[in-house]
């Protein structure tokens, strides 16, 4: 016989996790699936949470799966491959196991492509960032450097510079024209240095970013870069279950209302599947969020059958 559960949570990071807790209190019996891939595992830290500023995400994750044992929660490392929707939803694993559930929660996340430039990917999460107010603080008055993925990376270059008064923006396959005369003025007040010129790799001693190179054989010492990845949400069980999307300068994310219900009935949605910016304690929240607008829904879904019985 196929398991049924009351909620299936697809994605065990901080969303699904704060969701999973808040049903397990609630004594609905609920099922987290989890395939392992974090979108901070690259990170050593996460920071700005409050009481747990600095804690390992590894941690953070163990922490939080032990809390929902506690309420009778199960997790399962598996990662959900369809789902049909019915009377309650059929949520096939890639394991083989097939479930049931009468709501879900998609804590997806998304996953991040980054600039092909080689040592930026071997080097993201130490000394190649992606969010200032991640890990600023941390890497603050040390020399900077913003590898350009687009124009908007003006905008990156200018808020790095609030924690480092060293910052050069390296245009790499961006144009200077492409720049508004807004950003360049702008720039130049920040003290920003604008270098054109593709930028050919890294420059790495003793396992420690020290420079930058570019094409031209040139080499800027840095210390630091930051860029930004091209966020791709992973939105392909919402898509499967025909949720409405709305597209955005950073992918295409579901519409949700204020505690994350999606355009089908009975699906949530929290944490990076809503949108790239989500942080970790945005994510938690969201999480509970979706939970409490959940225990509420069946417990008005119940009551209105039985007085209707």
């Amino acid at each position: 016989m196929t398991e049924k559960y009351a909620v299936v949570v697809v994605g065990g990071g901080a969303a699904g996790l704060s969701a999973a807790l808040v049903l397990g209190r609630a004594r609905h019996r609920t099922l987290v699936v989890d395939a392992g891939e974090p979108r901070n595992a690259p990170a050593a830290h996460m920071q700005g949470y409050l009481s747990r500023d600095g804690m390992p995400p590894a941690e953070f994750l163990a922490a939080g799966r032990e809390e929902i044992a506690r309420y009778g929660v199960e997790l399962v490392r598996d990662r959900v491959v369809d789902v049909e929707r019915g009377e309650d939803f059929s949520v096939v694993l890639a394991g083989g196991r097939t479930v049931r559930a009468r709501r879900l929660v998609v804590a997806t996340g998304l996953r991040d492509e980054l600039p092909a430039v080689p040592g930026i990917a071997e080097r993201f999460g130490r000394d190649v960032l992606h969010c200032p107010f991640c890990h600023g603080w941390e890497v603050r008055d040390q020399p900077f450097g913003v590898l350009a993925t687009s124009p908007a990376s003006a905008h990156q270059a200018l808020m790095v510079s609030q924690w480092s008064k060293d910052v050069r923006l390296f245009l790499h396959t961006v144009a200077e024209e492409e720049l508004s005369d807004q950003d360049l003025r702008r720039l130049a007040a920040a003290g920003v240095d604008v270098v054109p010129g593709e930028v050919a790799g890294l420059v790495v001693e003793d396992d420690r970013l020290t420079g930058v190179r570019l094409a031209d054989g040139t080499t800027h010492t840095r210390s630091v870069v930051f860029t930004a990845p091209r966020p791709v949400p992973q939105t392909g069980l919402l898509e499967r279950l025909g949720a409405e999307l709305h597209e955005t300068p950073f992918g295409a994310y579901p519409v949700v209302d204020g505690n994350g219900l999606t355009s089908v009935p009975g699906v949530w949605a929290a944490g990076n599947a809503i949108g790239f910016a989500e942080q970790v304690v945005h994510a938690a929240s969201g999480g509970y969020r979706a939970a409490s607008a959940i225990v509420g829904d069946l417990l008005m879904t119940d009551l209105d059958a039985a007085a209707q019985a």
